[in-house]
This record gives structure tokens, C-alpha cells and sequence, in this order.
């Protein structure tokens, strides 16, 4: 009995120091006279830097199982790291496909 208290005593303070950490960093935001549309160009561009910044993350760790394959001779491991390369090309250039696509 003991320990279940101990873990919901541990839970209900992780509960109480997340709650207070997001209400105290709560601030207010002020808009500027700006055009809506420029702010959504303006998300979109950060949310695609995002995806971007994902995407080499995401090539990068296909190239170290690469490796990790040719070192283990595993070619299923092989092939495996060969498509999340290829997913994680197609993640960084997201955008620039997009564009194509769209005919812009």
C-alpha cells in the first residue's frame, strides 16, 4: 500500500510542477497591423522549417542504420534504412515538392 501511495504522491507532483510551470509562463500577446495573410505565410514557413529540420533528423539516423547494416551484413535492416532515407528526403524537401505539385 505503501507504494501506490509513494507513486501517486510522485504523479500528483510531477501534476502540480507542470500545472504551475504553464500558468506562470502564460504570456500576453499583442497583434501588430499586420496583414493575416502574411502571418499564416509566416507560420507556414516555420512549420516547414520544422519539417525540414525533422527530415534530416530523420536521413541522418537512415545513413547511421546504413552503416549498422553493412557492419551486421543484415540486408532486410539494409532495406529498411533505405526507405527512411528516402522518407526522410521527401520530409526535407516537403515544401519545395509542394510547390511543384501546386504549379508554383
Amino acid at each position: 500500500m505503501n507504494k501506490f501511495k509513494n507513486k501517486i504522491l510522485k504523479y500528483y507532483n510531477c501534476f502540480v510542477v507542470f500545472a504551475t510551470s504553464f500558468s506562470c509562463l502564460c504570456l500576453n500577446v499583442f497583434a501588430e497591423e499586420e496583414d493575416p495573410l502574411s502571418v499564416v505565410n509566416n507560420l507556414s514557413d516555420f512549420i516547414f522549417t520544422l519539417m525540414r529540420g525533422i527530415g534530416l533528423i530523420v536521413t541522418g539516423y537512415g545513413i547511421l542504420q546504413i552503416g549498422l547494416s553493412f557492419k551486421s551484413h543484415d540486408p532486410s535492416q539494409r532495406a529498411e534504412a533505405m526507405m527512411v532515407i528516402g522518407g526522410g528526403i521527401i520530409i526535407t524537401f516537403a515544401k519545395p515538392i509542394l510547390n511543384i505539385i501546386m504549379g508554383g
